[in-house]
């Protein structure tokens, strides 16, 4: 369940801090009563930032194979790789 902060709390940046690496998501800041701000441990962006590098390299896959219907066999594929780059 996301939290959902007011933008007040962000004065005590140790207990915002330890709520970002406790609960490993995003915060939710609110200004007014609306969503002003996303604050999240550097850990939790990386993870989210690699998530969404996995989702590009997938999807562009997948447009790849939509375009040409040519599929590789991933052993294949990477024991060339070896052969190539570590002799």
């Amino acid at each position: 369940m996301p939290q959902i902060r007011p933008i007040t709390d962000l004065r005590n940046t140790n207990e915002i801090s330890d709520a970002c690496h406790a609960v490993k998501e995003p915060i939710f800041i609110t200004k007014n009563g609306y969503g002003d701000l996303v604050v999240m441990s550097i850990e939790t962006y990386e993870q989210i930032a690699e998530t969404q590098l996995m989702d590009n390299a997938i999807a562009e896959a997948e447009e790849e194979y939509e375009k040409t219907a040519i599929l590789l066999d991933a052993k294949e594929t990477l024991a060339g790789i070896r052969r190539r780059h570590f002799g």
